[in-house]
């Protein structure tokens, strides 16, 4: 049996998004919100399955769950308006972020997708607490990028560990946590202070080199 084309799927699904589209602007239906958001949920799952069936395409992943959250928020923008400003960012974000933790969670080889899975499920709960619930976001968002770079140091790596993960990972951790109790003005003499100790260690270095 021929395997169905991906692409003929592709055009098909964009020629009748457009059908919808254009007569939504002719003002001839007015549930194409609706309509945009199955084809983007069916061609999501197209992605996704097709990622299971061919795990070297790591990129269908990606684009599976951008599309099937893009159905979400165009589902939204039509049920639930206020939903969709409240938690659409987040909801974005984090289905991104999510797609390059399946990666690595299916092939410790890209350790990589660590890094950007991590730094977008942060962007999204920053995104989240960011509307009146005075939480200091700042502080997440360090926190957050400080436990990425952690995980980088710690999760399984064919490779051997990345041990300079925890460089990054502990100045950000201390960053979020200073802003995260409110000791912003302390960042203000960390910062030189950091700047001179390591001018004065490649100082003593180079003369220990010399002598």
């Amino acid at each position: 049996m021929r395997k169905l084309d991906p692409r003929l799927i592709g055009g098909l699904l964009l020629v009748a998004g457009g059908l919808v589209y254009l007569l939504q602007n002719l003002g001839l239906i007015h549930w194409g919100g609706l309509v945009w958001s199955i084809a983007a949920g069916v061609a999501g799952v197209l992605c996704v399955v097709w990622f299971i069936l061919d795990r070297h395409q790591w990129w269908a992943i990606i684009a599976g769950l951008v599309l099937l959250a893009i159905a979400a928020l165009a589902a939204l923008d039509t049920l639930a308006p206020s939903a969709l400003s409240r938690w659409g960012g987040s909801l974005f974000l984090g289905a991104i972020g999510l797609s390059f933790w399946i990666i690595y969670g299916f092939d410790h080889e890209k350790w990589w997708a660590i890094l950007p899975g991590g730094v977008l499920v942060t962007l999204a709960a920053v995104s989240a607490l960011d509307r009146g619930t005075g939480i200091q976001t700042g502080g997440i968002f360090f926190l957050g990028l400080g436990v990425t770079f952690l995980l980088v140091a710690l999760a399984p790596n064919p490779h051997g560990p990345m041990r300079w993960a925890f460089i990054p990972a502990a100045v950000l951790v201390l960053l979020g946590l200073l802003l995260f109790v409110g000791l912003q003005g302390i960042i203000n003499y960390i910062w030189p202070v950091a700047l001179i100790i390591a001018g004065l260690f490649l100082v003593l270095r180079a003369f220990r080199r010399r002598a």
